[in-house]
């Protein structure tokens, strides 16, 4: 086998403004790519900010922008989003992932194929999703996975998000994976609990990928620590800008 092709990175200009498709790695936050890549900088200060929020147990695409492009990032995050997971039918978690432990089990051996794929046909176009308890959401200035995890109950409040795509891939279950086409604030966790619900039964997320935003698409993107590698180099080399 020969040798690994070596990446070639752009002429980058960060202060003028850049955007940077990067890959998310598991249980990072967004905000931890973020941080890495600002810290890379120092002691030059320079605007980091990242366009969509990705779950810290999801992966793949985060758009990152520097300079004078992070005015643009809500242009950015606005964009349709793509993302590819699997789903395990016959259980909840409070989460609707796999940050919390399960805590309701139901049978699922009288579901059949085609009751799992007819029942996506109820959740695209336009709908009134609930976030999660656990989530990033705030309510009265707080973010709602804290309340959750004091063990409050917060009544929560609908938000429309659209739905263009939603496929099923691969069935064997519990296991069940599955692609989705959507529009930017879509709770991927809250539309597999939905799911579940809607079969009379249950599901939680067990893993989450986004591939696409937007014309972007996560094949394209850099490892974090490779970006930040590189960045500490130029800075080396005296060619950081």
């Amino acid at each position: 086998m020969g040798e690994p092709e070596e990446r070639i990175f752009p002429d980058f200009n960060f202060a003028e403004g850049e955007m940077l498709l990067i890959d998310k790695p598991y249980k990072w936050t967004s905000f931890d790519v973020v941080g890495k890549i600002r810290n890379a900088f120092k002691p030059v200060k320079l605007k980091v900010g990242h366009a969509g929020t990705l779950d810290p147990l999801a992966t793949g695409l985060l758009i990152i922008c520097t300079g004078k492009l992070t005015k643009k990032i809500d242009e950015f995050q606005a964009q349709e989003k793509e993302y590819t997971g699997t789903m395990i039918l016959g259980a909840n978690t409070p989460s609707y992932d796999m940050e919390t432990a399960v805590n309701e089990t139901f049978a699922i051996d009288h579901l059949t194929d085609e009751e799992i794929n007819a029942n996506t046909m109820h959740f695209t176009g336009d709908l009134d999703q609930y976030p999660p308890a656990h989530s990033a959401v705030k309510v009265d200035g707080e973010r709602l996975y804290m309340k959750a995890r004091r063990g409050e109950d917060v009544e929560l409040k609908t938000r429309k998000v659209s739905i263009r795509v939603f496929e099923i891939t691969r069935i064997e279950l519990p296991e069940v994976d599955f692609r989705v086409v959507c529009s930017k604030g879509t709770y991927i966790r809250s539309l597999v609990h939905d799911f579940g619900r809607s079969l009379n039964n249950a599901a939680y997320l067990s893993s989450l990928r986004r591939t696409k935003s937007g014309d972007y698409d996560v094949s394209n993107a850099f490892g974090v620590m490779e970006l930040v590698t590189h960045i500490r180099q130029l800075k080396e080399d005296g060619k950081l800008k």
